[in-house]
């Protein structure tokens, strides 16, 4: 009887050759990533301090997060910083690339230029940031009160330093993937609503936008759960001060559960953290591909 032929993946190598590289991957990732993860929530039901002995708590720590006034400042202030840098990006990000997707002097050199912030080491740029906002701009915007004295210090006011730094480095990518959409769309229908005589407006409102939806979802999407993760910058720039008025939740987990005896409590508000983001990311990417066709 003639040997049955064994099964052949992509380019005619055997299947077993793409589970040795599937596999080792996978357990990888299994014992870095999700081990940890599952650790982590195991320990979020115990008191456990990070070091000595614990005990297991129920949902205690999860029940007295809803009671945390610090816990919930820090939520407030996540969504609120996530919210406004995350429209200034997208709104910034694609006036950019729709002008360098424009046939200028210099277009790939200014491409180039616009990508830099997005290989550079946020926390080395942060310190740069600080640098200015805490020296430079007292010194040359003194007329203007708000900027009179480091704004850093301000309360009401040091996180919008915060937001200037996190969209000036959030802009590059947003603008690579608005470029990619951009490119995409035929210069005919440009060139049929101006004989139509359509202007810019109206081509940018029926031709632009609509045709860029889906890369408008996933720019909305990886903006909103990139900023509600804020981390390096807050850190760079006031480490969460004055007092606690710019601290956000990753950066009260890391100071509670690294340094503050807050271990397993502050695991559980990782946890519930992790799971606000994953419902509104998902959330967020069903509607606006829902209004893809409508836009």
């Amino acid at each position: 009887m003639p040997r049955k032929k064994a099964p052949r993946g992509i380019g005619g190598a055997p299947i077993t050759a793409f589970y040795w590289m599937v596999v080792p991957a996978v357990a990888a990732f299994a014992f870095f990533h999700t081990l940890p993860v599952l650790v982590g929530m195991f320990f979020s039901f115990t008191n456990y301090a990070g070091y000595g002995d614990w005990r297991f708590v129920g949902l205690s720590n999860y029940i007295n997060l809803f009671r945390d006034d610090r816990a919930i400042g820090a939520y407030l202030f996540s969504f609120g910083f996530a919210i406004v840098a995350t429209i200034l990006t997208n709104v910034i990000a694609l006036l950019i690339a729709m002008g360098l997707n424009a046939k200028i002097v210099g277009r790939n050199f200014f491409r180039g230029v616009f990508f830099i912030p997005y290989v550079l080491a946020i926390l080395i740029v942060g310190y740069v940031f600080q640098y200015m906002f805490s020296n430079s701009l007292p010194k040359i915007l003194a007329g203007i009160p708000v900027f009179r004295d480091n704004i850093l210090t301000n309360p009401d006011w040091a996180w919008t330093a915060i937001v200037v730094l996190a969209v000036w480095q959030a802009c590059a990518f947003a603008i690579i993937i608005y470029l990619a959409g951009l490119q995409t769309i035929p210069q005919e229908l440009y060139e049929a609503a101006s004989l139509d005589g359509a202007s810019a407006m109206t081509q940018f409102r029926s031709i632009t936008f609509p045709l860029i939806g889906a890369f408008f979802t996933i720019n909305m999407v990886l903006s909103l759960k990139g900023f509600l993760q804020v981390f390096d910058h807050i850190v760079a720039l006031t480490n969460g001060g004055p007092g606690t008025a710019t601290e956000s939740v990753t950066l009260l987990i890391f100071k509670g559960g690294f340094a503050g005896g807050e271990f397993a409590y502050q695991t559980a508000n990782a946890v519930i953290f992790f799971i606000v983001i994953t419902v509104i990311s998902l959330v967020q990417f069903r509607f606006l591909q829902s209004r893809e066709a409508d836009f």
